[in-house]
This record gives structure tokens, C-alpha cells and sequence, in this order.
């Protein structure tokens, strides 16, 4: 399996980010992870999940906006 280096990866933030520089994260994505980072402190700590971990969390975002 051929996995991208971090540094290769295609980066992004939210729409839901504001421009002000204010507290936004980034994530991308390749064939085994999901990875997020700080937008502010971009050659900073990075956590990566798998894929169905991401699913999980993001699927439990949206149950407790209720």
C-alpha cells in the first residue's frame, strides 16, 4: 500500500471556518487515514484516525447538536 507523507497530503479547513485566523483545523485524507492538524501551527503535532473512526465521530457531531 502506498501511503502519502503528510507534507504530500492536500489540506483543508471547514467552509464553517471564519477568516479571522480563529481556532480552525485542518484535515486531508489518503487511502488509510483521515489526518488533522492546526491550522495555525501547521508543521505541528498531527493526529490521524482511520477511516471508520472519523465515520464515528463525525456521525456522533451531528447526534449531539440535537
Amino acid at each position: 500500500m502506498n501511503i502519502q507523507q503528510p507534507n504530500e497530503l492536500h489540506w483543508f479547513k471547514s467552509t464553517y471556518s471564519g477568516g479571522d485566523g480563529g481556532e480552525c483545523v485542518e484535515i486531508a485524507a489518503d487511502v488509510a487515514a483521515i489526518h488533522v492538524r492546526d491550522s495555525k501551527e501547521r508543521g505541528g503535532p498531527r493526529l490521524a484516525f482511520t477511516r471508520s473512526a472519523w465515520s464515528g465521530f463525525v456521525a456522533g457531531l451531528g447526534r449531539d447538536r440535537t
